[in-house]
């Protein structure tokens, strides 16, 4: 899915959409945490660490489980259809 950036007010603005929000349990005023990947130049949205435990240990492991998720999301995917057989 391709998404334009616009202006709003003094900000560049990315509007996520219902699905993607639906999907991810988002919804208006919920605080997101953006994670930059310049190697992959991609962003990461992940929620915000206020929603997740204080534990430095914790937020390491989030960062790492949505890290493999993104990495290994085909391969993840097709496992998923396979379970089905």
């Amino acid at each position: 899915m391709s998404r334009k950036i616009f202006k709003s007010g003094n900000s560049l603005v990315i509007a996520l959409s219902k699905e993607m929000l639906a999907y991810l349990q988002l919804g208006e005023s919920d605080e997101v945490h953006l994670r930059l990947d310049p190697e992959k130049r991609q962003i990461l949205v992940m929620l915000a660490e206020s929603a997740l435990s204080t534990s430095a240990v914790d937020r390491e492991f989030t960062i790492q489980v949505a890290d493999f998720i993104e990495e290994y999301r085909p391969a993840l995917e097709e496992l998923g259809t396979l379970q089905g057989h």
